[in-house]
């Protein structure tokens, strides 16, 4: 066996938890648990079958993971296996696997009893999976089960949407959203002004002492901009706290015992919609922006106009949503969480400009391109970057990528003349096409990667091998050779 690498918990696949009691439930499998903890506790996130000795490279974590025993050396079943198992049972507990199914029949006509104990040992659930049920029966349940989970999920959040839009319209709104927020979140709501008291509240259970100051804690937390959004738990609820995109310090503040699917959606829009209630006429925040578009639509340049917005540098945020298309609802969402109400959609992506002191971070359910901080100037250039960190994170699956990161201090290229670099780098450059640059751009940034520079510039892998070549030929250089590669790269940035 190989080492447990130390390395922090395993991300689980980006799909609706089961509980492992519901796959239990079906009839249709006859599931039987027969080692490790039972009870609500244990959630799934998928079935995966394997029957290597070694499961450990090949699990993401929160899998039920399906083997007939196929790999388990003969001896092992015998009272010298034990260690065998435990070392088996240790790698699927190490990579973050939630249960084990163990099929009976045809390898084995029971389950190893060292098996059974090394589960009980480890902590880690056992499943009985009888012969006449498969694991592709298994593997479909699962699936069928998070199917059920996504849609009541979807259906929760459409009608909470619906009953805090209904909320917002009523002669009272304020007190009604957070009343109608208390009841979908099962909780307690509390809306905070900008002197860091609560200003309204709503839901039935009042906070313990140790639950109130952790909220007020949270409040003070995003009130400070040092962050938009912030969590907690504490005497086993579930806190969050969402700063107000009116730039007035209001937050709305969340307390509840359970944390379902869902939740976190249902306050953003309760956030939205607090947002567009406490913002607009309780400052001159909107008139100031809605002078500064005027301006700009005039002739104004940016930089006479960024004053009326309180914020001398920007950062540009383009995101995309992980799973279903940005609306208006889910934009104005993002923005408020990120601090900003200077939100854009189009094209699938949201932009956001945010002021530097606010530090955009990752956002569940999106991903993130972040520009550096740039003065109104340089706004189009920043835009330019934030595109591009985008769709790095696109292509390489994270969350957020930052432009330049992770380097901040001057580097060679910095020594140069900037008038002497830039020209040499419009030279070196001039064959190629707009369309080249940028294909260049981005596979140099991947480190020549075919697939993650088509996933990042959608298009087809022969499409960047095709440009890549024509990139070659027109500047008469072997791309394979990492002085002509550093040479283009330090070109590009230039540009």
């Amino acid at each position: 066996m190989q080492d447990t690498p130390s390395s922090s918990a395993p991300a689980v696949p980006p799909t609706p938890p089961i509980p492992l009691s519901a796959l239990l439930a079906r009839e249709d499998l006859a599931l039987r648990q027969i080692a490790g903890p039972s009870g609500t506790g244990t959630v799934i996130h998928w079935a995966h079958t394997s029957e290597m000795a070694d499961p450990y490279p090949y699990l993401l974590g929160g899998e039920l993971l399906l083997t007939a025993g196929v790999q388990v050396p003969r001896a092992a079943t015998a009272e010298a296996g034990s260690r065998y198992f435990d070392d088996y049972v240790a790698r699927i507990v190490a990579a973050g696997g939630a249960a084990l199914g163990f099929g009976v029949a045809p390898v084995h006509d029971t389950v190893p009893a060292a098996l059974v104990a090394a589960c009980d040992a480890r902590g880690l659930p056992l499943l009985e999976v009888p012969p006449q049920t498969t694991f592709s029966g298994v593997a479909r349940a699962v699936w069928q089960l998070m199917a059920q989970a996504r849609l009541a999920e979807l259906r929760r959040v459409t009608e909470a949407q619906q009953s805090l839009a209904a909320a917002a319209s009523r002669p009272d709104p304020v007190p009604s959203v957070l009343r109608q927020l208390a009841q979908r979140v099962g909780g307690r709501a509390v809306l905070y002004g900008p002197e860091g008291t609560p200003v309204a509240e709503a839901g039935r259970e009042e906070h313990p002492p140790e639950v109130r100051d952790a909220l007020d804690a949270l409040a003070r937390l995003v009130t400070s901009r040092a962050r938009s959004s912030a969590t907690d738990t504490v005497a086993g609820r579930h806190l969050a706290a969402y700063a107000l995109g009116t730039g007035q310090g209001f937050v709305l503040a969340v307390a509840s015992p359970h944390r379902e699917p869902g939740d976190h959606t249902i306050a953003s829009v309760a956030a939205v919609l607090l947002t567009l209630l406490t913002g607009e006429h309780q400052s001159g925040a909107g008139a100031a922006r809605s002078s500064a578009l005027v301006r700009l639509l005039l002739g104004a340049p940016p930089e006479k106009v960024a004053p009326l917005l309180g914020c001398g540098r920007w950062v540009v945020v383009h995101a995309r949503p992980g799973a279903q298309a940005a609306d208006a609802v889910a934009a104005s969402a993002l923005g408020a969480a990120l601090g900003s109400a200077l939100v854009d959609l189009a094209d699938g992506v949201v932009r956001v400009l945010v002021p530097a002191d606010r530090e955009p971070g990752p956002q569940p359910g999106w991903t993130l391109g972040v520009s550096a901080a740039v003065a109104p100037a340089d706004w189009p250039a920043a835009d330019t970057q934030a595109a591009r960190a985008l769709a790095r994170a696109h292509a390489t699956r994270a969350e957020l990528v930052r432009h330049g990161a992770p380097g901040s201090g001057p580097g060679l290229a910095d020594l140069l003349p900037p008038a002497e670099a830039d020209a040499h780098a419009r030279a070196l450059l001039a064959p190629l096409t707009p369309a080249l640059t940028e294909t260049l751009r981005t596979w140099l940034s991947l480190h020549g990667s075919w697939d993650r520079t088509a996933v990042a510039l959608s298009v087809h892998r022969n499409t960047v091998r095709q440009r890549i070549t024509r990139c070659a030929t027109l500047l008469g250089t072997d791309l394979d050779d990492p002085d002509a590669r550093m040479e283009l790269w330090f070109a590009l940035r230039r540009l």
